[in-house]
């Protein structure tokens, strides 16, 4: 579970960003405007997991062989992707003031996208996918509601340190995942 809660720390760098830069802009109701985004990020990130878990499921018998290069090649280009967009310096444009219902699920499914791929990846960890969603999605609320009110103290954040920081994080996950392999491969040939 340790390398799910490392998951979901980047996979909430997005997320985290995002409420940076709405709470250098939202001057009235601080608190609710934070909860709106913490929640609807927290649920696109518990949502889409799950979806691409399910998506799996189907095709898990035709893959099991090589699995493992699909979960290293899946975080080896989201944490590629992650990087490429901070060095790019991709910035969110002013953010409006008003958190419409349409405007927050559109931030929900914008930050988790690269969950649903996750999801994917999660279904070769070999592990509870509703535990695995749940902690995604505590974790992405708590560093969306952070992430908003450390902008409304320092106003200025590296962001682009954070995303690169995700980015590393999910490489090292594919790399961790094709080692545990290969080790395990390597000890039951010893074994024989």
């Amino acid at each position: 579970m340790f390398s799910v809660f490392l998951l979901a720390l980047a996979l909430s760098a997005d997320a985290f960003a995002v409420a940076f830069s709405y709470g250098l802009v939202i001057r009235r109701n601080a608190a609710a405007s934070a909860f709106k985004l913490a929640s609807a990020t927290a649920a696109g990130q518990f949502a889409m997991p799950l979806a691409g878990w399910l998506a799996t499921g189907s095709v898990h018998r035709y893959v099991e062989a090589f699995d493992h290069w699909i979960a290293f090649a899946v975080f080896l280009l989201l944490g590629l992707n992650v990087i490429i967009d901070a060095r790019r310096g991709n910035r969110e444009e002013k953010a409006p003031c008003v958190l419409s219902l349409r405007l927050l699920f559109c931030i929900g499914i914008a930050t988790s996208i690269d969950a649903c791929v996750a999801g994917i990846s999660l279904y070769f960890m070999n592990v509870g996918i509703l535990t695995a969603a749940l902690m995604i999605g505590i974790v992405c609320f708590v560093c969306t509601l952070a992430g908003f009110y450390i902008s409304r103290v320092f106003h200025r954040l590296p962001t682009c340190a954070l995303q690169i920081a995700a980015g590393v994080v999910l490489i090292l996950l594919g790399v961790k995942i094709l080692y545990e392999h290969l080790s395990s491969i390597d000890a039951s040939a010893v074994a024989f």
